[in-house]
Parts: structure tokens; C-alpha cells; sequence
């Protein structure tokens, strides 16, 4: 499953730590809401055609090319990683060079060359492996896929990724900067936008793992990926529609250069004296200016060695006192910014092994799902790849009731706002995951007994797909308390400016854990079925060993919470101070959120 969006409640509190000022040299007015069919016609559908096709990926290698469980996880495991680190990319090209507009419209290009491509796949026959009867499936007598079928199925995810790098970490900005949140019309605008945006990405949702995959599922696999590429090139068409409406807001320079820059600049100076150069009049220190309201940030100890780089020595500044050279004296602020990004890292990296049960979702449990009784009345089948939908119901239903219920009720005794803190809400995720993979290894267990123990021709087990739901369950908590809770974690704990990259590290522990779960798959597969032993992770899923696969990732969760534990009790909040930005005469609160 692609990570969950933020949902509304989220979504505002996340926004109220980054208000964008709307640039005073753009000429042209805002185009408010007058843009935002096209803007978010075009995100709608990217997600349609990636989520509509990751939801139900398992089905298409298995049954279309004929993988076994082992490769087409691993194959679903590198793809997604692969999009998920996409984004930085997108991101950095967008800020540092074109900017967002084109951005968008070349990866929208992209995406439909994909979605074309899996579609030709599935039409013409020399470009997949030959179809097999069921009775060949369950005798492993199919023929799998040739290096030409998989180098085309390569070309069309490579595409795909290209355009999700470009689409997703733009379209959500570029919807923002279509509003002038200098005016109460352009701030209430935003604030619609954000809630528009996370109402049309649940229907896209709800939409891909239940209508797409009943079409891949039930009527052809031509017809499922022909109508999100069918969409995709209508969205093409209304984002370019509207050139004439849109606000174009210029590259500005990416914050990835400013980190580097204080990096190579600590290093320069590693070895000045870090006593009395470090006094306040020694250090570059000047007013933090740039599009967006910055909250300017104190110079701490924490990573001392880096205060290095803010040094002032002979030649570092020009007359006006501006520096000579980014790479040999930093600011202050940049300074700190870097700071925050190394604190966060150890959190960044506990989330990994939560995402890494998480994708089970799309790979093992579909495996799953595919050899148990889907049958829901006597004519209706339930597809396999929308199994996961119960875990985006249960998101959907606690959200609301934690928001609106239980974290008051906690406020009144923590006294904290949000009832607990972000990261005892993360590692409350981190429990859910581990309790998600020990009840997934009971249920795999009860399932592969019955299915041996009935031995029926097809190898299903006259046991219902609802059993599959209590993991489903557990892992909607813990999305719900990790992912979110990493999601404002980040928000709030990254300067201003820096909300792209806190986006990024998202998408950075997504794409982690997607590799993390093909090595766990790899040395499983490799190390068991040796010396009489059953392979766990074997073709023939009732004669696997699954449930002890899932055990290994509930054992690796209990060692990464006694991991996160540790940083989370060590990890320093940032300082927040209150400063006034001149130019949008908004005083930021200690909470980071914007008063009038």
C-alpha cells in the first residue's frame, strides 16, 4: 500500500507551521479557486493509475506473469522503493531549477508513457508469458516471464516512477501557491485546499482498491489498466487547460544546497579554536529572509562542531557584509537547520521496521488472501488486492473518535495538546505493527492447516478472507499512530522552510523499508528449505513456512522498539522563539502556529 496522505485534522495542524507568503514580485493574481479543478484533477488521477496498479501488483505478477511469491514481492519491494526516493528528486529539480509547473507537466508525461505501456503489456500476447490453465499453476507448469517481458515491465515502472518523483512532491505546493495567504480570502483558500485535497485522495482511494482491482480481478486486466491511463491522459489535458489560470511561482534554490554548504563549511573549519571565536560577534548571523514566514532559530550545543562553520574569519565577508562564499561560512540558521535533520535521523530510522510490516499488505497478505474463500454470497468474489481497504476503514473510523474524543479527554491530564506526545504517539504505532505480524502468523498458521488438511484440488482453504482482518485492523492503528504521528512529528520539529524535506523524510522511510523487506525476503528464502527443512517463503504457499516469516518481522519490531525507546528518551525538542517577519507582519507563536 503507498502511504497513507495526511487527513484533514493532520493536514491543518501540519499547515499551521509552514505559511507560505505569497511573493510580492509575482505580477499575476492568484488564480484561487478558479485552478483547482486542474491542479487536483491531475494529482487525483496519478494516484488513481499508481495506487489502482501497487493495490493489486501481487495478482498481476502472479497470475500475468507467473512469479512466485519471493519474486514478485522483491520486484514490488524495488519498485516501491525506488518511487519513494523518487520525490527527493522531483523536489530538488523543482526548487533549485524549473520550478514546479513543469515539474508536474513533464511527470504527468511520464506517468502516462508507464500506465500506456502496462496496458499494451497486458493487450499484446509476445508481451507477456503465455497464459496457463489453474490446474498447470498449482503443478508449477507455467511459463514464467523472459528477459524481454521483464525488461518492458522495467521500462513501464521506470516511467511511473518518474512521474510520481515529479507529480507527488510538487502538486500539494503548487496547489498552495495558486492563493494569496497574505489576504484572510487566500489563508481560508489554503486552508479549503488542504481539505479538498485529502477528501479527493480518499475517493481516489477507496476508488482504486475497490472498483480498479474488481475490473483487473474480474473483467480483464486490459480494461484495469486502459481506464486509469484513459484518466491520466484527460488529467494531462485539464492541467494544461488551465496555463492561462495559474500562479507561477519561480525556483528559489533548494535546501538541500544550503546543507551541503554548511557541511563542506564545518569541515573547512574543523580545526579553529572553538573558544572565544564562538562568541555571538564572531558568528555570521544575519536576518533570516525568503518566501516563506522562517521562524529564525537559536544557536544550541547540541553538535557543537558544526557552530564552527558560522566562524567569521578575514576575507569571509564582503563590505556590505555579505559573505564571499555559501561554502566557506554558513549562518546560524543554516547551522541549526542541518542540526535538526541529524537529530531526527535516528527517529527516521526506527520507522523502518513499522513500514517494513506495513508492506506486507501488498505482498504476503494478497498471497494470502488469493488461497482462502473470498466469496461474499453466492456469486460475488472479493478481489484479493482490495483486502487492504479494511485497513484504510479503520484509519478512516479511529481518526475522528481520537481527535475528537480521546485526545481531549488526555489533554485533561497530560495537559499536553495533543494528548500525548508525538513520539509516544510513534512508538504506540511501533506496538500495533509488532502486535499486526504476531496475529498475521496465527491466522497464516490456521489457514495453511486447514488448507492441508482438506487437500482440495485448487489449494484453497475453506476458511473465510475476514480472517485476515484482525492484522488488517491492527495495522490500520498502527498507521494511524506511527505514520501520522511521524508525519506532524517531522512538521513541527523541521524549521519553517525545511517542510519539503520533512516530506521527504517520509517518503525516505517508506523507500527504506521497501528494501529492508526484500533483504528480510531474500536471506529468508535463502537461508531456510535447506537440509530437509521447508523453505518458508516457498512457491506453493501451503507449504511454506509464512508465519514464521511474519514472526521474524514481529522479532526484529520488538528489537527496533527497544531501539526506538532508547533515541526517543535521548531526542531534544526543538527551541522554538517568537519572532515577526517583516514581510508578512505574522507573529509565530511558540506552538509555530500563525497569529493574526
Amino acid at each position: 500500500m503507498p502511504p497513507p496522505s495526511l487527513p484533514e485534522n493532520e493536514v491543518e495542524k501540519a499547515h499551521h507551521s509552514y505559511t507560505p507568503v505569497y511573493p510580492k514580485t509575482t505580477e499575476r493574481k492568484p488564480g484561487g479557486w478558479r485552478s483547482m479543478p486542474y491542479v487536483l484533477g491531475n494529482e487525483s488521477f496519478e494516484r488513481l493509475a499508481s495506487i489502482g496498479l501497487l493495490a493489486n501488483f501481487t495478482v498481476f505478477l502472479m497470475t500475468v506473469f507467473h512469479m512466485n511469491q519471493v519474486q514478485s514481492a522483491n520486484l514490488i519491494n524495488i519498485w516501491s522503493g525506488v518511487t519513494n526516493f523518487a520525490p527527493l528528486i522531483g523536489a530538488f529539480i523543482s526548487d533549485a531549477y524549473v520550478g514546479k509547473f513543469w515539474v508536474i507537466a513533464f511527470s504527468s508525461f511520464a506517468s502516462l508513457l508507464g500506465m500506456l505501456i502496462m496496458t499494451l503489456i497486458v493487450a499484446i500476447p509476445k508481451w507477456h508469458p503465455p497464459s496457463c490453465t489453474s490446474q498447470q499453476a498449482i503443478l508449477n507448469q507455467c511459463q514464467g516471464p523472459t528477459n524481454r517481458h521483464l525488461g518492458i515491465l522495467v521500462l513501464a515502472l521506470g516511467f511511473l516512477s518518474i512521474g510520481t518523483g515529479g507529480i507527488r512532491p510538487c502538486s500539494l505546493p503548487f496547489g498552495v501557491d495558486q492563493f494569496d495567504p497574505t489576504t484572510d480570502e487566500g489563508r481560508k483558500g489554503i486552508n479549503s485546499f488542504f481539505n479538498w485535497y485529502y477528501t479527493t485522495f480518499t475517493i481516489i482511494l477507496l476508488i482504486a482498491l475497490t472498483l480498479v482491482v474488481y475490473i483487473q480481478d474480474s473483467v480483464s486486466w486490459v480494461w484495469g489498466f486502459g481506464l486509469p491511463t484513459g484518466l491520466m491522459a484527460c488529467s494531462i489535458v485539464l492541467f494544461f487547460v488551465g496555463t492561462k489560470v495559474y500562479i507561477y511561482v519561480k525556483p528559489s534554490g533548494s535546501i538541500f544546497t544550503g546543507i551541503a554548504q554548511a557541511l563542506v563549511a564545518s569541515y573547512k573549519k574543523r580545526k579553529l579554536d572553538g573558544g572565544k571565536a564562538m562568541s555571538k560577534d564572531n558568528l555570521y548571523d544575519p536576518p533570516v529572509k525568503g518566501t516563506y514566514a522562517i521562524q529564525k532559530m537559536p544557536l544550541t550545543d547540541q553538535f557543537r562542531f558544526l557552530n564552527k562553520a558560522a566562524i567569521i574569519l578575514d576575507g569571509d565577508l564582503k563590505p556590505d557584509g555579505t559573505r564571499v562564499s555559501s561554502w566557506n561560512l554558513s549562518s546560524i540558521q543554516q547551522i541549526e537547520e542541518v542540526k535538526c535533520i541529524i537529530k531526527v535521523i535516528p527517529i527516521v530510522v526506527s520507522g523502518i521496521i513499522c513500514f517494513t510490516a506495513i508492506v506486507q499488505q501488498g505482498t504476503f497478505t494478497v498471497s494470502q488472501a488469493l488461497t482462502m474463500d473470498r466469496h461474499l454470497g453466492p456469486h460475488f468474489q472479493i478481489p484479493a488486492g482490495s483486502m487492504s481497504i479494511i485497513s484504510m476503514i479503520t484509519i478512516g473510523i479511529w481518526l475522528p473518535l481520537y481527535d475528537r474524543i480521546i485526545v481531549p479527554s488526555l489533554r485533561k491530564i497530560t495537559k499536553i495538546e495533543t494528548g500525548i506526545t508525538l513520539l509516544q504517539r510513534i512508538g504506540i504505532g511501533l506496538v500495533f505493527s509488532i502486535l499486526s505480524m504476531i496475529a498475521a502468523a496465527l491466522v497464516e498458521k490456521m489457514r495453511r492447516d486447514s488448507a492441508n488438511y482438506h487437500h482440495r484440488p485448487d489449494g484453497i482453504a475453506p476458511l473465510s478472507v475476514m480472517w485476515l482482518a484482525p492484522q488488517l485492523i491492527l495495522m490500520g492503528f498502527a498507521e494511524a499512530f506511527n505514520i501520522l504521528g511521524q508525519l506532524e512529528f517531522y512538521y513541527k520539529e523541521f524549521p519553517d522552510n525545511m517542510k519539503s524535506v520533512a516530506n521527504a523524510m517520509f517518503f525516505v522511510t517508506a523507500g527504506g523499508a521497501n528494501y529492508v523487506s526484500s533483504a528480510i525476503i531474500s536471506t529468508v528464502h535463502n537461508v531456510t528449505g535447506k537440509n530437509g527443512h521447508p523453505d518458508w517463503l516457498a512457491k506453493n504457499i501451503n507449504e511454506a513456512r509464512v508465519d514464521n516469516f511474519y514472526y521474524v518481522i514481529a522479532g526484529l519490531g520488538v528489537l527496533n522498539l527497544a531501539y526506538y525507546l532508547l533515541v526517543a528518551c535521548r531526542y531534544q525538542y526543538k527551541k522554538n522563539i517568537q519572532v515577526i517577519d517583516e514581510e508578512s507582519q505574522s507573529d509565530i507563536e511558540l506552538n509555530g502556529s500563525v497569529k493574526k
